[in-house]
């Protein structure tokens, strides 16, 4: 068995905080701040970018041997993911459903149509398949649709992984790498939903919806991943460049959010990123010296809970934030936050390792 990347367990914590810094920013609550800061929450959305990234590269590091048994390989990863998925979907239940029935939201103008079938998509990990239906339920659950799609294809797409060359892999990258970009910047220049449309934030738009969560279009970013994953085994752990590939992505990611406001949303929302997360989880997992902080007991926690922040975080910081008005508004803030990363510890703690341990048993 390979030994764990503490590191990248970390760095997961840190995208999936991005991405709750964005909704926090969406709903309201932390709308202001300096300009860059703006810019930086703006884009949270990226995080999930980095997770689909990170995903692959790691699966590859943990699963690469001779055989993999497949069957085994998928019951493992529904016995990590689908226990939280369901616990968020519990929380969000009496909103969702209060919702359909008594409220006429955009977000789940679809599902109160179709009700029966959007709680079906959800519970089978399949709403991201249907464009209006992606965001149905909890909406970040999508990724999780997304994922399930990526976790089916992955004992093929590591056989054929395995065939490749260095160059090829190298060159492998850059191609994905380009699919994504064509696929948004096609959006972009063909706006089939109109060119008054392309950074809006409307999120009814039929083909704004397929170029964000449809998994076809999200799987490069995946294969991405894999292909990082790939060369980091083929050419060992040689920390020579660690620093630089860490610097470099870093330096990518920083340029984005400097120029975030100028760079049109939907070329942001699906792999511009992926090349920059890619460098920075390579260079991170060949652990340069400077980067053991990562490896901290309490920051490894809080990256093993990410995945539990990521689904409650939008079910909590608004009801918490809502729950005192008479606060100051930075303490409602700090509350909101810190109950929703107290809350994914727990979910943590409580559901994700005892139910994980249950299922991988059976």
């Amino acid at each position: 068995m390979q030994p764990r990347l503490h590191a990248l367990t970390t760095l997961r914590f840190f995208a999936a905080l991005h991405v709750v810094l964005f909704h926090m920013r969406v709903i309201g609550i932390l709308p202001g701040g300096p300009w860059w800061y703006q810019n930086f929450a703006s884009i949270g959305f990226v995080g999930v970018n980095f997770f689909f990234v990170l995903s692959g590269f790691i699966l590859v590091y943990t699963y690469d041997g001779p055989n993999l048994n497949v069957h085994n390989f998928w019951w493992a990863r529904f016995a990590r993911i689908y226990p939280a998925y369901v616990l968020s979907l519990i929380v969000a239940a009496p909103f969702f459903f209060f919702a359909v029935r008594h409220l006429d939201l955009p977000i789940f103008a679809w599902s109160k149509q179709h009700l029966v079938l959007a709680c079906v998509l959800t519970l089978s990990l399949l709403q991201s398949w249907v464009p209006h239906a992606a965001l149905t339920w909890n909406s970040v659950c999508w990724s999780l649709s997304v994922e399930a799609f990526f976790y089916f294809l992955f004992p093929f797409l590591l056989l054929r992984s395995k065939k490749l060359s260095e160059s090829q892999l190298f060159l492998g990258l850059f191609a994905f790498w380009l699919v994504s970009l064509c696929l948004s910047l096609g959006y972009v220049f063909l706006h089939p939903d109109g060119a008054d449309k392309i950074n809006s934030g409307e999120i009814t738009l039929f083909w704004k919806n397929v170029l964000s969560f449809n998994p076809l279009v999200r799987l490069p970013e995946f294969v991405v991943g894999m292909l990082a994953g790939r060369l980091f085994l083929v050419r060992g752990e040689k920390t020579k460049f660690a620093s630089l590939l860490i610097f470099t992505g870093l330096l990518g990611f920083v340029c984005v959010v400097l120029f975030a406001d100028k760079i049109p949303n939907p070329v942001l929302s699906a792999g511009l990123l992926s090349p920059a997360f890619a460098a920075i989880i390579y260079g991170a997992a060949q652990q340069p010296r400077w980067t053991a902080f990562l490896a901290a007991p309490f920051l490894v926690l809080l990256g093993d809970a990410s995945y539990s922040l990521y689904l409650l975080h939008s079910l909590l910081i608004a009801r918490v934030f809502d729950s005192f008005p008479h606060f100051a508004w930075s303490a409602r803030v700090t509350l909101s936050l810190f109950a929703a990363i107290a809350a994914s510890i727990l979910a943590y703690r409580f559901v994700e390792q005892p139910a994980r341990r249950l299922l991988r048993r059976k």
